[in-house]
């Protein structure tokens, strides 16, 4: 996807190895992380493992998961998937290290709510993995398993929402790139004080109101090893062959709304 901050030297030397290009470091939708952060925030060079970068230079398996035909017939076309969220609703997600939910508030950023509550009630966060995991700073998902599924998603962006809350730990908030109006279905939930993410338009729509501990279990071995493009592309298949001790999303639900 398009360019959200440029990496650390550290990371782009490995792309540039790996892919013979920069298009691993072009094609990112995430918060930037940096080692100088406060609220211990990491940076890449402390996270990719010279073994994990390896595995990101391999030629990917070719896809598998679940048929188009299989899914939610919605998910295949993101234009049907427009309702209104509540003011107030709960998603409860049940991953391989348990249950943990989060609480939406609308007034916080109508457009993220609005998209957060159509992605869940579809199935589109079901079989999908925690593919960005950084201690002390972040855990990101919300790429499909199914490449059929990302095609359609990865340019159906939602207009950016004023920042009204604060990254702190807990709390819920869309990726997005370097350009405006860019985010599509991808989800973060900081661990640390991200707060200097609100001036660069990251606004949080929720926040985890219970199973946080199960959050922070979230296997964090791999860090920012997992290259976005090929999870697009290859889904699923790339992530299991590669990083097969990700932890994931079994499904989740709406489970109240006010």
């Amino acid at each position: 996807m398009k360019v959200t901050r440029p990496l650390s030297a550290l990371t782009c030397a490995i792309a540039t190895v790996a892919l013979v290009a920069l298009a691993g470091c072009a094609k990112n939708e995430e918060p930037a992380s940096s080692s100088t952060n406060s609220g211990g925030t990491a940076s890449a060079a402390t996270t990719v493992t010279a073994a994990a970068a390896a595995t990101t230079a391999a030629a990917p398996p070719k896809p598998s998961g679940p048929l188009a035909s299989t899914v939610h017939p919605a998910l295949l076309d993101p234009s049907k998937l427009t309702a209104k969220a509540p003011d107030v609703f709960q998603a409860q997600f049940t991953s391989t290290k348990g249950d943990f939910v989060i609480e939406v508030h609308r007034d916080w950023a109508p457009n993220a709510a609005d998209r957060f509550y159509n992605l869940v009630k579809a199935g589109f966060f079901d079989d999908t993995r925690f593919f960005r995991v950084v201690d002390g700073f972040m855990v990101q998902f919300g790429i499909s398993g199914d490449p059929a599924v990302s095609s359609k998603w990865k340019d159906a962006t939602i207009t950016d929402d004023p920042v009204k809350q604060s990254n702190k730990p807990a709390y819920v908030t869309f990726a997005q790139t370097n350009a405006p109006n860019s985010r599509t279905s991808q989800i973060f939930i900081n661990y640390g004080d991200n707060s200097r993410l609100d001036s660069q338009r990251f606004a949080p729509f929720g926040q985890v109101v219970k199973g946080m501990d199960v959050v922070n279990q979230i296997y964090k071995g791999y860090g920012e090893a997992p290259n976005q493009m090929f999870i697009q592309s290859q889904g699923n298949a790339y992530l299991d062959s590669k990083f097969p001790k990700l932890d994931g999303v079994k499904s989740a639900v709406i489970v109240g709304g006010k």
